[in-house]
């Protein structure tokens, strides 16, 4: 990882695109036409939707916790519209590789149990919710154009939307393989809705042999799962070894030591030719470049994702990172347009770039930092501390459940303490300072020190966390840096 300063990445759909520049506090606005009906919103029959004070396009966590920070501001009831191409109201969408994946002796995840915004301690906000809370919401109509000048929105069945303030919540789409290698054959599988996951649960209850593609967060929880389903596994993925853009080869062998010994096969520095398949046109095999084939009757594919910026292009992109550029209240170049969660390319105060982070933490807390700023006089720049999380074998009687969080940047040196039964800690370290902190199976209050430890970076010395005799010295010693660092 030190040797990759200018990006960190990560996931399955979690990355965190981090080039090194200036952080930007604003960025440059487009100048629009006046408009005199801006906020008036004078009736007009043409427009299809009633509430059109704010309109939130996108129905993921972003929107769920958007809603639920306009309903606190007293802004939500006729005003707020949500237009989301999914037919459920906005969910916690990592229980989709994690819980849902479970066969149901397992007692699987199932909505309405984890709608927004129970994945955060909040209240759980059913359809109903958001009728009792005078929300509109368009339900299975994606946006597919949008004018700027007129401050209106097209969606797929024709519906013409009007808003006042724009709020993008798109998300991202999993990357494919290509057509013409087999990336669309039957048995093939991506996970980024309810449906999507509802698909591979039916081809898991009739597989016998799964292929997963690709060697981060849904490799890994996907893979996790088809063990509850007692199936022969088999992880594929180019990298030397598992999430490689967070974990050291020494902390990745640990975790794939768990997997192996539950039955999964890895298949490391490997890449795909194509997939095959047999009469009946469903796949049966996936060929592999040097020549050997993996014989499946399921395949799910892992390999990360890409914003969903379309029909929002020209709003203003940031070519490096991706998606739609916002400054540190996430207001676009236009005036009256915001962007949110995956979606958005944004200053990273702590490590003055420019990034795009594809986690759950991040969509919930851009989400409330955007529509406070918007509805507010809360104007200061958010402050976002990466944290990124996996919780997988977390199903009924199963001999081991994983949970391991990190916390800032995994830059410098790796320190590695402890023998993953069941803990384990890597501590970054760069210039003398701690930057990141990950750890495996803490207690509470351990979990609550990781964030103190990376936003404050204190200096710590490596020698005594070598020389520490468990995780618990190991926490004990930062802990005690970041004390010294407090009273200096």
């Amino acid at each position: 990882m030190a040797t990759m300063p200018n990006t960190m990445s990560f996931k399955q759909g979690l990355s965190l695109w981090c080039p090194q520049s200036a952080a930007l506090n604003r960025i440059p606005r487009v100048s629009v036409p006046s408009r005199s009906f801006r906020r008036s919103f004078v009736a007009a029959a043409s427009f299809d939707n009633e509430n059109r004070e704010y309109v939130v396009v996108g129905g993921g966590n972003a929107a769920g916790y958007a809603a639920r920070t306009f309903v606190e501001q007293g802004q939500a009831n006729g005003k707020l519209c949500i237009v989301t191409k999914e037919p459920y109201a906005p969910y916690e969408r990592p229980a989709l590789t994690k819980a849902y994946l479970f066969p149901l002796d397992k007692k699987p995840a199932r909505l309405p149990g984890f709608h927004t915004c129970v994945g955060a301690g909040g209240e759980r906000q059913t359809p109903d919710w958001y009728k009792e809370q005078g929300i509109e919401m368009l339900y299975e109509d994606p946006v597919t154009g949008v004018d700027i000048e007129k401050q209106t929105l097209t969606t797929n069945s024709g519906k013409l939307l009007k808003y006042g303030t724009l709020i993008i919540a798109t998300g991202c789409t999993a990357s494919r393989f290509p057509e013409k290698i087999g990336g669309n054959l039957p048995g093939v599988h991506y996970i980024r809705d309810v449906a999507d996951a509802d698909s591979l649960i039916s081809s898991l209850g009739k597989a016998k042999k799964l292929v997963v593609v690709g060697g981060g967060y849904i490799g890994m929880e996907v893979a996790a799962a088809a063990v509850a389903w007692k199936l022969d596994t088999t992880i594929i993925f180019p990298e030397e070894h598992l999430l490689s853009r967070l974990f050291t080869p020494s902390l990745a062998q640990k975790y794939e030591q768990l997997y192996q010994d539950n039955g999964v096969k890895f298949v490391k520095g490997a890449k795909i030719k194509h997939l095959e398949s047999g009469p009946d046109g469903r796949v049966t095999a996936v060929k592999l470049e040097d020549g050997s084939s993996i014989e499946t009757d399921t395949v799910v594919i892992g390999i990360g994702a890409k914003p969903a910026v379309s029909p929002f292009d020209m709003v203003g992109l940031n070519k490096t990172v991706g998606g739609i550029e916002v400054d540190g209240q996430f207001r676009t170049s236009i005036p009256g347009i915001f962007a949110i969660g995956d979606v958005a390319a944004f200053p990273l105060k702590i490590y003055n770039r420019i990034a795009r982070v594809e986690h759950v933490d991040h969509a919930r807390k851009s989400a409330q930092h955007c529509i406070k700023s918007l509805l507010t006089a809360h104007t200061h720049t958010y402050d976002y501390l990466p944290y990124f999380y996996s919780r997988v074998f977390e199903y009924e009687g199963s001999s081991r459940k994983v949970w391991w969080q990190f916390f800032g940047d995994n830059v410098g040196e790796a320190v590695e303490v402890g023998n993953f039964d069941p803990k384990v800690a890597t501590f970054w370290i760069d210039s003398g300072k701690l930057k990141g902190v990950l750890l495996e199976s803490g207690s509470p209050e351990e979990f609550q020190l990781l964030p103190k430890l990376a936003r404050s970076q204190p200096s710590i010395d490596k020698a005594k966390l070598q020389n520490a005799s468990s995780v618990e010295e190991a926490l004990e010693i930062a802990q005690a840096a970041l004390k010294t660092e407090a009273a200096v």
